[in-house]
């Protein structure tokens, strides 16, 4: 139920935990109808019953629902951040929530099983879809699988890393 999530969440808070995401990996397999009411309606009393704190000191709470194109109507439940899998447009995410929500995502998991050179560009062209506007948290898109070369991610941190702090500093 909602409330088991909510007393999880909330002890994840009071642990330390500086932002929260519910995941929803099934979403996508269930009719619009079927998704809110048996996905999210619960994710947004999720949302209305989670202590987050205020100002400064809020934890963020971020919905993720793979398969999903209700992006509009996740915002709406009063999260502050929507996850978006691999195969959503980015650009077009973001202007049908505008700056409502911070959008994360979403690079595709199985760009780590390239190589170096196609890791950052695969990155980098994600960061391009989402533009400079701020509000993005740079994520895979769903999932790392346990096979992945650990120094894929870690190139693809320091990609992440290196252009965003270009970008800010170019503003």
């Amino acid at each position: 139920t909602a409330r088991a999530v909510v007393d999880y969440l909330a002890g994840q808070i009071a642990a330390g935990a500086q932002a929260v995401m519910v995941f929803d990996t099934w979403g996508g397999v269930l009719t619009p109808a079927h998704y809110r009411e048996f996905s999210l309606r619960y994710m947004a009393q999720i949302a209305a019953m989670l202590p987050r704190g205020e100002g400064a000191a809020r934890v963020p709470l971020i919905l993720f629902s793979k398969g999903v194109t209700q992006y509009e109507a996740i915002a709406d439940t009063g999260c502050d951040g929507i996850g978006i899998d691999w195969t959503a447009d980015a650009t077009d995410v973001r202007r049908r929530v505008g700056q409502r929500v911070a959008v994360q995502g979403n690079l595709d998991p199985v760009a780590l099983y390239g190589n170096d050179e196609a890791v950052a560009r695969e990155a980098i062209a994600v960061l391009d879809a989402f533009g400079s506007e701020p509000g993005h948290v740079f994520n895979l898109g769903h999932g790392i699988t346990p096979d992945v070369d650990p120094a894929r991610v870690t190139n693809l941190v320091d990609t992440v890393h290196r252009v965003s702090a270009e970008r800010i500093k170019g503003r």
